[in-house]
């Protein structure tokens, strides 16, 4: 279902590539965009079990309505860029996931995904966040890929 990866000496480990998706601090949501072109946008994101968290302020913005249409995403972070200008070379390393995003209705589901996202960006404040998105819970959503696919590449 998924292409092999071409340079295969290239790949990563799917540890590699989970720590990757742990590490990013952000990264790029490819959906089925606007008549058929495609819509990438970068978001901060959490990654756990197997799962990409994200939120959205709004269910009508371009990336929910596209999810909407089509859950079908990929997902890419890059963690490491160093251009070697004299070596035309670049130091690199990167993720892709592939998988269905669908938006937490769920009670525990909904706390879950905010949760880890605050734990990512802000572990050190867990009771005043999770005070915090229950207070906006309205104002939200949380949106979980739960991916099928995910390999890492390095050129080192």
């Amino acid at each position: 279902m998924f292409r092999t990866m071409r340079r295969q000496g290239n790949m990563t480990t799917k540890e590699e590539a989970e720590n990757m998706m742990k590490e990013a601090m952000n990264g790029i949501l490819a959906v089925d965009g606007d008549d058929g072109y495609p819509y990438a946008v970068p978001v901060s994101f959490a990654y756990e079990d197997g799962k990409i968290y994200f939120h959205s302020t709004s269910e009508e913005s371009h990336k929910m309505e596209a999810i909407r249409k089509n859950p079908k995403v990929s997902f890419c972070v890059v963690t490491q860029d160093n251009i070697i200008p004299e070596a035309f070379n670049t130091l690199y390393r990167s993720a892709i996931a592939f998988g269905k995003a669908r938006v937490l209705t769920d009670e525990k589901e909904f706390e879950k995904g905010i949760m880890a996202i605050v734990k990512k960006y802000s572990g050190g404040y867990m009771k005043e966040g999770k005070a915090y998105a229950e207070a906006e819970a309205g104002n939200f959503c949380v949106v979980e890929i739960d991916v099928e696919h995910l390999t890492g590449k390095a050129g080192d």
